[in-house]
């Protein structure tokens, strides 16, 4: 067997070639500053199976996700919950429409429980009430989505609690420890109010209508109902016990729903109601301190939604100048080219941020179809607006998934964004598939995971200051600058600051997380295969290998993508070289090929 050593220099081509897959992403990914540290050997991990959907799942369901900021509370729920729940209550369900009702079960309805006997009527329900099989329903993936909630309606009826434990149990199991649900606090008495205060031109007139009318005591009685759900959630998950379910870790705070599909006066008592919950004015309503904020609902395409949507932004406004300090977040750009006519595409996320003072925008997949778009990514950048980003949401009722998602492009502006379930019950997902499809899809990498994971909690409405002093590079406090994040005993002075604030303690808690994850003995399955002969290191075949990293031999593999069969050439004792512009590589190849002492790439 021939072998010889030799030392090679790369040309510029060449090199270029090897690293055109890196380069196309260089202006989206960031570094990871030292090769050697637990953080890169974690995101070479991930690079060397990525390509593997089985191995790829694995990792990222361990992945710390910090929290969930877009997540409905009754979407969240799966159907099979909705159909046990019913049936405890004795509700019933019409097989033809498949809608649910409260007893008694007059014909055509049948009791739900008979569900539990007919396979057919099951897998029908199970169908109807969410996104499985959406396909051969007869409607497109938007008008199946938006009709679940009316056939499940009376599921929802008093279990609020149980809602709340599922969901906290999930994400508790999606490596989560944060969510913003989004939730109806009031129930009929609001809207009875609304309808009989009428509508008023005059928005100060119709709050004070609204407040005369029993408005403070509606609200005291829906904050009180939130607290006896969240204590019996507490109950069913068997918190402050040692058999505790791990969902009690789970931080849940509550984003108000307002019904923008719903007649004016009923859209405003419902701001106002939010705005009052969430702190407006203490004196006049006593918040509710687990409400954080607001957000309107309902499909953004519809008739009342898209007339009314000027109207809505002014009442915002008109709230915001007199309560700036209650957290806004609002669904925009949730619409795509056809649904709605060209000229309702151009405006929803601009006048959310400009008018109705949004924080955070949700979805907004149709942003570059807004009026200069370049010009509103920069004023997100610049004002530091998120972007709830919602992937399977997107897929399955737009059908925007992959390239047309426009994701990379908030990136590339520097538009701060974190990823959402949206409801994840009705689409059959989960956190850890919404960051599967980031990765594959979306081509993320692992740094931008984590970074999405920091934002979530970065952007989130739960009081207090945050870690971070830059919540972009995520540098901290002066108060914690002193140590790393994360460590298990801050100092004295980092503890004070933590112990005055929740939002910068999760945010503590997600570093300890990364660094138990991050110091993980990351090791790729030996698949390789001994007995074919190594590829001779030309520049023909060197430009499609992709790198392996096996930590558990601590070697660098390259795995050329060629046809043949898989064939490796082993880098042995590799020590990367970051210094100035070269990369220098010691790698040995066996067999028939050429062996290398060294080649060094001039950058």
């Amino acid at each position: 067997m021939k072998r010889r050593s030799l030392r090679l220099l790369l040309n510029l081509a060449f090199f270029a070639a090897l690293i055109a897959p890196t380069a196309a992403i260089g202006a989206t990914r960031p570094a990871v500053s030292d090769s050697n540290s637990n953080e890169a050997r974690t995101e070479r991990y991930f690079q060397s199976v990525r390509n593997n959907p089985n191995l790829l799942l694995a990792f990222l369901r361990e992945m710390p996700k910090g929290g969930d900021l877009h997540i409905h509370l009754t979407g969240s729920v799966y159907a099979e919950s909705y159909i046990q729940w019913a049936a405890e209550e004795g509700e019933c369900v019409y097989p033809r429409t498949l809608s649910f009702s409260g007893p008694p079960c007059n014909v055509p309805a049948v009791p739900v429980k008979n569900a539990f006997q007919d396979t057919g009527l099951y897998a029908n329900i199970v169908d109807a009430i969410s996104m499985r099989n959406w396909q051969y329903s007869g409607q497109s993936g938007h008008d199946h989505f938006f009709a679940v909630f009316g056939k499940y309606a009376q599921a929802v009826n008093s279990t609020t609690d149980k809602a709340l434990a599922e969901t906290a149990a999930r994400a508790a199991s999606q490596r989560e420890i944060y969510q913003e649900l989004m939730l109806t606090p009031t129930g009929k008495d609001l809207a009875t109010l609304a309808e009989s205060a009428g509508w008023d031109d005059d928005f100060g007139r119709l709050q004070q209508k609204l407040l005369d009318g029993g408005l403070p005591q509606i609200l005291a009685a829906a904050s009180q109902q939130l607290n006896a759900a969240e204590a019996s959630r507490d109950k069913l998950l068997h918190c402050g016990v040692p058999a505790a379910d791990p969902g009690c870790q789970v931080v849940q705070r509550y984003i108000a729903q307002v019904s923008r599909g719903a007649t004016r006066e009923v859209v405003f008592a419902q701001i106002l109601a939010g705005f009052l919950l969430a702190g407006a004015d203490p004196k006049l309503v006593a918040p509710n301190p687990h409400v954080v904020g607001l957000n309107l609902v309902m499909a953004e395409d519809w008739y009342v939604p898209m007339r009314d949507f000027a109207l809505h932004m002014r009442m915002l406004d008109y709230f915001h100048e007199r309560y700036p300090h209650v957290h806004i977040a609002l669904h925009a750009g949730e619409l795509v080219e056809g649904l709605v006519p060209p000229k309702d595409l151009q405006f929803h996320v601009r006048d959310s941020i400009e008018e109705g003072h949004a924080e955070r925008i949700g979805h907004g997949v149709d942003v570059m179809n807004e009026s200069r778009p370049f010009e509103l990514l920069q004023e997100m950048a610049d004002r530091n607006v998120m972007v709830e980003i919602c992937l399977t949401s997107n897929d399955v009722i737009l059908g925007v998934r992959g390239p047309q998602h426009p994701l990379s492009e908030y990136i590339r502006a520097g538009v701060p964004v974190a990823l959402a379930t949206d409801d994840e019950g009705v689409s059959r997902s989960d956190m850890t598939h919404e960051y599967l499809k980031g990765a594959e899809e979306q081509d993320l990498s692992y740094q931008q995971l984590k970074k999405m994971a920091r934002t979530s909690l970065e952007h989130a409405f739960i009081g207090g200051a945050s870690l971070w002093r830059d919540g972009k590079a995520f540098t901290a406090v002066k108060e914690c600058g002193s140590e790393n994040p994360g460590a298990t005993q801050p100092s004295a002075s980092c503890q004070k600051f933590l112990d005055g604030s929740e939002k910068a303690r999760l945010q503590w808690k997600l570093e300890a997380e990364f660094r138990r994850f991050e110091a993980n003995s990351w090791t790729v399955p030996n698949d390789r295969n001994p007995a074919a002969p190594p590829e001779k290191i030309s520049k023909k075949t060197a430009t499609q290998w992709t790198e392996v990293y096996d930590y558990s031999t601590k070697t660098i593999y390259w795995r050329p993508s060629i046809t043949g069969g898989i064939k490796y050439v082993k880098l042995d004792d590799i020590n990367f070289s970051l210094a100035g512009t070269k990369c220098v590589l010691d790698i040995q190849a066996d067999g028939e090929g050429d062996m290398l002492s060294r080649f060094t790439v001039i950058y």
